[in-house]
């Protein structure tokens, strides 16, 4: 099989922890016979610096050009200083899930039983197993997108207006996304809405119970999304896969980022109808340690994974990948984001050489 990808690596250790998963995709692709190729662009702050603006068009029709986009990190204090609609974050980003439609943001929570100490949660609460929450978050629509939006003088005074609407269709479309995701795990799915003091909530629901019908054999519930976050670090087990909107899924995956201790160890897909997706770590492009090869690549190497398992299909190859990492951390090798007491500390390119190894 061929696959084309678009690197975007990116700022900060972006580059670094982008070319250590080529090295890992390059193996999947030797040992499964695959042919990948890869088409780098810049993206963020580089993309600013290289073509005065944070997503190009030339980055663009790369993307368009591909079958998926791994995707690194941007931002940096260095371009801090330039207007907010044209700073990394907002001026590439968001675009980009605007253009290529990705309404479906998957990010999973996962706490290695090897590194429950790294998590602030008691190993009571963590369970010997580990922990598995992933949260189901639509990401094109919501208060982030809607409109009216502004801020305006209003009878002598400032006054700030964001418009939180969301159609059925949209509603529908990732509430399916969900229910498809649950049948595949543990057939449990908790729908996080505000309905008790918003209307769009209010429809949120009701299409959630709707799509439901459909799907008997999950267990739905639903939450506010201030119990849910209070719930997740009291009680995170309780979940399997949760379903939110733009903004209640940005609190709840933070919060479920939050539990598991490192930044270093989250991974994230964005797809759209046709499962093509941007895959990304969760943490930031950390300047502070940029070029120093010691930056945890772990996140971005399981972004990868997820990268083969849901635009390519090809889950024995991501389930290699999955499973190479957590050899590496049963034999006690680490990042220093992850040390513990009588780890083996690597740097970024010597802990993806043991997860070349295993693989």
């Amino acid at each position: 099989m061929k696959l084309n990808i678009a690197v975007l690596a990116g700022d900060g250790i972006g580059p670094e922890v982008v070319d250590q998963t080529i090295r890992v995709l390059d193996k999947v692709a030797d040992k499964f016979s695959h042919e990948i190729s890869y088409t780098k662009a810049d993206v963020g702050g580089i993309a600013i610096d290289n073509h005065g603006d944070a997503l190009p068009a030339s980055t663009i029709k790369v993307c368009e050009e591909s079958d998926a986009i791994l995707f690194g990190s941007v931002g940096g204090p260095k371009w801090d200083n330039i207007a907010p609609e044209k700073q990394p974050e907002r001026g590439a980003l968001l675009p980009l899930r605007k253009h290529f439609n990705l309404f479906a943001n998957l990010r999973p929570a996962i706490i290695y039983p090897e590194l429950a100490d790294a998590s602030p949660l008691k190993s009571r609460v963590i369970g010997e197993d580990g922990l598995n929450v992933l949260t189901v978050r639509e990401l094109t629509s919501g208060i982030y997108f809607g409109e009216p939006k502004s801020i305006d003088t209003i009878d002598g005074e400032q006054v700030g207006r964001d418009t939180l609407v969301y159609k059925e269709s949209e509603i529908e479309k990732i509430t399916v996304i969900a229910f498809e995701t649950a049948m595949k795990r543990g057939k449990k799915l908790c729908s996080i809405d505000k309905a008790n003091v918003l209307m769009s909530m209010v429809l949120w629901r009701e299409v959630v119970e709707r799509v439901a019908k459909n799907y008997p054999e999950v267990e739905l519930t639903h939450m506010y999304v201030d119990n849910a976050a209070m719930q997740m670090s009291i009680n995170p087990r309780q979940f399997d896969v949760i379903l939110a909107g733009n903004m209640f899924g940005d609190i709840i995956s933070d919060a479920g980022a939050a539990i598991t201790g490192s930044l270093g160890m989250l991974a994230s897909a964005s797809l759209n109808d046709d499962n093509f997706g941007m895959y990304e770590p969760a943490g930031g492009s950390a300047p502070d340690i940029a070029g120093m090869n010691i930056a945890n690549p772990i996140a971005q190497i399981l972004s990868a994974a997820m990268m083969l398992r849901y635009s390519f299909n090809l889950s024995a190859e991501a389930d290699a990948i999955e499973n190479a990492i957590k050899a590496t951390l049963k034999d006690n090798y680490r990042t220093g984001d992850i040390a513990s007491e009588g780890s083996i500390i690597l740097k970024t390119d010597e802990i993806t050489n043991k997860i070349l190894g295993y693989l």
